[in-house]
């Protein structure tokens, strides 16, 4: 064995051993006595020596953390091994899919971890039956499930496919919003209004739907739950997709020093638009509403700008601070979530724009105050003489606070719907309270209901939840997550 080998083995394995040492496996009394002492260290003289230490090193980690495990589940008592349902529950957020979310409440962002888009557009049997039966159950006035069932396995044999009815398709998207285990507000679930829009498929018919979809979700600032279900995915007849995350997105412009004007994370996605077409103001700001991009297989992609009176906006000041209105911030009043795919019984649909309302801490603390956003928390800092030299004056702390009383205040004074995360919180487990009396499972994923501020003051914080995914549901494709912040890949060629 080359020496130069030996030691990168040497290396590998050193970094190993200090991986699963004490500060890992908590010198806990299986902990090998070779890795309680940091000076231990195998001798390595071969390749097959080198073999032996990596798999042994795998297997003690493995060992150690399932032994871990299982003294933490008996420890937890009767209240987790009672409820078989309840799992163990992440405590840091990771990255994730979007949230499919109605109610933004501000979860990890959208960039990897996203599924794969299906490519099959057949319908499986077994998912259009299970929802058929959940439907039939939960709505008895609609009958006996036999007939309708034997008539859409006879379409799918056919076609490769089947049409929902009036009805499935609004019980469908709202049973997705209750089943979505990234969202908080679910609490009204059944108050979703569902726009069939379903022999849309052209891309100006789709986006004029959206303006559309804006001006009645936004209803003067009384804010409306709403889902517009455009053409579904058929064998041989690709659906329209919508490239943005949200109708409603600000540009984000790279400037020679380095610095963004605008949306950091719309950077990429800005300039592809640009390449391809888009102006921008002359003056560029802060907040340029980037235009909507709908693509089709016949068409390509297509840009539409927004109307004015489509886009609601909300100018923010502090109901204390008088300077804070120079800051020239503003945000939109509707979130529509729109790169996120539907999917009921088994039929796919691609564009299935919705919306709830904002929760305050997704505008002040995720929007406005993210480091890889507008990042405005020390420039609040600033602006209130906090003394940022040092983290222990948690001057991040209360600038962030002051950020949020801002966006909340100036959603209220506009007379536009909004919730703070401590009242949305207690609706959240009202919410599981009754589907649990209604003999159902409520899937939660603590990473993002947990709010991104002031997490242990609320009462999600404190407890298990179901993490288990069902249908209907949300779905954000990988290749969607990536358009929506770079413009590609395309969906169709």
């Amino acid at each position: 064995m080359h020496e130069h080998q030996i030691e990168r083995a040497r290396h590998v394995t050193t970094r190993l051993s200090g991986f699963a040492g004490p500060a890992v496996l908590g010198l806990s009394p299986w902990t090998p006595v070779g890795l309680r002492d940091p000076g231990w260290m195998p001798r390595i003289e071969t390749l097959t020596d080198v073999a032996t230490w990596l798999t042994v090193t795998a297997l003690g980690l493995c060992l150690v953390a399932g032994v871990q495990h299982l003294v933490a589940f008996q420890a937890a008592g009767p209240r987790v091994r009672g409820q078989q349902r309840r799992r163990s529950i992440r405590r840091r957020p990771e990255p994730a899919a979007g949230s499919g979310c109605p109610v933004p409440h501000g979860g990890p962002e959208p960039r990897p971890r996203a599924r794969r888009q299906v490519a099959s557009t057949e319908v499986d049997r077994g998912e259009a039956e299970e929802f058929l039966r959940l439907f039939h159950a939960e709505n008895p006035e609609a009958g006996p499930v036999e007939p309708r069932l034997e008539a859409v396995l006879r379409e799918i044999d056919a076609t490769g496919t089947y049409w929902h009815t009036a009805e499935e398709l609004a019980f469908g998207a709202r049973v997705a919003w209750r089943n979505n285990a990234r969202c908080i507000g679910r609490l009204y679930w059944r108050s979703l209004q569902v726009r069939d829009l379903r022999t849309v498929g052209d891309a100006a018919g789709v986006a004029t739907h959206c303006f559309g979809h804006l001006r009645a979700a936004g209803n003067g600032g009384k804010i409306r739950p709403m889902i517009s279900v455009f053409a579904p995915e058929a064998p041989g007849r690709p659906a329209p997709r919508i490239w943005n995350e949200q109708l409603i997105r600000y540009a984000g412009y790279e400037l020679p020093d380095g610095r963004v004007l605008g949306d950091p994370r719309y950077v990429e996605l800005t300039r592809e638009l640009i390449r391809r077409g888009w102006r921008p103001p002359l003056a560029r700001g802060a907040f340029d509403v980037l235009p909507l991009v709908v693509e089709t297989a016949e068409e390509g992609p297509r840009m539409f700008p927004l109307p004015a009176e489509a886009v609601h906006e909300v100018e923010l000041e502090h109901p204390e601070l008088p300077w804070f209105r120079d800051l020239r911030l503003r945000w939109h009043a509707v979130p529509v979530i729109s790169n996120s795919r539907l999917v009921i019984g088994g039929v796919s649909y691609p564009t299935a724009p919705f919306n709830g309302w904002y929760m305050g801490t997704e505008i002040g603390a995720r929007n406005l105050g993210d480091k890889d956003r507008y990042d405005l928390v020390p420039a609040v800092a600033r602006r209130m003489g906090l003394d940022t030299s040092r983290e222990a004056t948690l001057w991040r702390d209360r600038a962030l606070v002051e950020l949020n009383r801002a966006v909340l205040h100036s959603y209220q004074a506009a007379g536009v719907a909004i919730t703070d995360h401590h009242t949305e919180s207690v609706r959240f487990l009202t919410h599981v309270e009754r589907e649990e009396r209604a003999g159902r499972s409520c899937p939660a994923d603590w990473s993002w209901i947990v709010p991104p501020m002031s997490g242990s003051q609320t009462p999600v914080f404190h407890r298990y939840y179901d993490t288990a995914e069902q249908r209907p549901g949300f779905v954000t494709d990988a290749d969607a997550a990536q358009r929506g912040v770079r413009g590609a890949p395309r969906a169709f060629g």
